[in-house]
């Protein structure tokens, strides 16, 4: 008996590793996105960005993978971050553009998010930042699956002080915790502490809830105009203070970082950064860089729906890669999906599981069939194949400042409307810039594209041709607005 006792205490230490790593090997990966605000193609080291650093997010590249083919469905606020989170294309849901601080529809309670997917399999939830997916009550962030919320419940320019506002055209800027406004109306000190703030709430809910499996939406308020960026960051840049604001977002990405390391859940953590859209051009030198794309933020040329994205996951997302293939914030959610076992919504979803594309697996192909492009009330503008090489945009008006430089220190220039007559080919592949009409030289390509945007078209509609598409649903409504008091 007494060597027995001896042989069970030399093997305790073994036991009690036992369960540790049974555990850490079957533990759910904790998920974290960040979404930054308006920041174009060129805006961060991984993608070419110059005049600042941006160090955190250079490790995070080298540490993961760098996406250069990575979308958004519509190149605009609202609308953008309904794709992200639904696994939907927005107009599927009637979400449209830019809520208003007044707008009375949002996100309808029968969809589903990625925070409501997850909470199947007992994750925590949080968000911090922007949210600008309906303002009345039932339409926020913890009426959708997440535990806690704390940030903007629209976009941080929809307020008295923008320079450009009529009076009265917008009511005061809340800062919102849950369903309560901490703060009725905002200055602009109190905007320069909003990354700050974001990023010290992404870290306590890391370390709150280190032990259980965890999704966080961080989704910044910059760098959307108006600028706006703490002391520690002003003035550091070469680039004025879009490029102070660019490395303070940095800097959070680095808090993040640092905060999953230091509470041990570093290598069970998908992190995912990207951007709603490209930049908002006509700010000038308040505005993001598209680097080498057409146009920006507000069209469906490369500029405002192809985005920088970085992903990491140590062990899991192959170190210092890249991935040139296509894909799109739709598939965000099915691929959470795959990855946490959780059980995707009854009802129809246009994003598919892209996982074996984003590890790198050998032989792996985009399993969609295309992609489509919609802006402007369902308006569809482009379609582009599957593999992204291939584009062809069809007959629209689009905004351009045709070539002339944007505004000033926050007063934006003014747009001309330009009209596309005819359905125009781009190879992306060759022509990353679309500079080259090449449809007359591709006409069996132009015919399978037409064909899939005819097919978008009965499915989702399209006001450029006056179609009703027969799956799309309604956003949520409410009849007597019962806002955020």
């Amino acid at each position: 008996m007494k060597a027995i006792r001896i042989l069970l205490l030399l093997l305790l230490p073994c036991f009690l590793c036992l369960p540790w790593s049974a555990t850490a090997a079957a533990r759910l990966p904790n998920i974290v996105i960040i979404f930054i605000d308006d920041q174009g193609y060129g805006d961060i080291g991984p993608f070419g960005a110059k005049g600042y650093t941006t160090p955190n997010l250079d490790r995070m590249a080298k540490e993961g993978r760098k996406f250069t083919n990575f979308h958004v469905p519509q190149p605009v606020c609202s609308a953008s971050r309904t794709g992200l989170l639904t696994g939907c294309y927005p107009n599927r849901l009637g979400i449209h553009g830019a809520l208003g601080p007044k707008a009375t529809h949002g996100i309808a309670d029968t969809e589903m998010t990625i925070a409501q997917l997850v909470k199947q399999k007992d994750y925590a939830t949080g968000m911090a930042g922007k949210w600008h997916l309906g303002t009345p009550k039932q339409f926020l962030p913890t009426h959708h699956g997440f535990d806690e919320y704390f940030g903007l419940p629209y976009s941080n320019d929809m307020w008295p002080l923008h320079p450009e506002a009529k009076p009265g055209a917008y009511p005061p800027l809340p800062l919102v915790e849950g369903d309560t406004v901490l703060k009725t109306d905002l200055g602009h000190e109190d905007q320069n502490q909003l990354t700050t703030q974001y990023t010290e709430r992404a870290v306590k809910f890391i370390e709150k809830n280190r032990d259980r499996p965890f999704f966080f939406y961080l989704a910044h308020s910059m760098v959307h105009v108006p600028l706006h960026v703490s002391d520690k960051f002003r003035g550091k840049s070469q680039q004025g203070l879009y490029g102070d604001a660019c490395m303070e977002v940095d800097w959070s990405v680095g808090e993040v970082l640092a905060a999953l390391k230091k509470n041990g859940v570093d290598d069970h953590t998908l992190v995912i950064y990207t951007s709603d859209n490209g930049p908002w051009l006509s700010y000038g030198n308040h505005a993001g860089n598209a680097g080498p794309l057409r146009e920006g933020k507000g069209t469906c040329w490369e500029g405002g729906t192809r985005e920088p994205c970085v992903m990491r996951w140590p062990g899991k997302i192959p170190a210092g890669s890249t991935c040139d293939d296509m894909m799109m914030t739709i598939d965000l959610l099915p691929t959470i999906a795959k990855l946490t076992g959780a059980k995707l919504p009854e009802h129809k979803i246009d994003g598919l599981n892209v996982w074996p594309l984003i590890t790198g697996e050998k032989g792996a192909k985009n399993p969609h069939d295309g992609y489509a492009f919609y802006y402007e009330q369902n308006a569809l503008q482009a379609v582009s194949s599957s593999d992204g090489r291939w584009k062809l945009q069809l007959p629209h008006t689009y905004r351009t400042l045709n070539g002339r430089p944007g505004g000033t220190n926050g007063i934006p220039a003014r747009y001309d409307n330009r009209k596309l007559e005819a359905t125009e080919l781009y190879d992306l592949q060759n022509d990353i810039g679309e500079t080259k009409d090449v449809a007359a030289a591709n006409p069996e390509i132009v015919k399978q594209l037409e064909a899939f945007a005819e097919k978008v078209r009965a499915e989702l509609g399209d006001a450029l041709t006056q179609r009703k598409g027969s799956g799309s649903r309604e956003a949520g409504q409410v009849a007597v607005r019962k806002s955020i008091q």
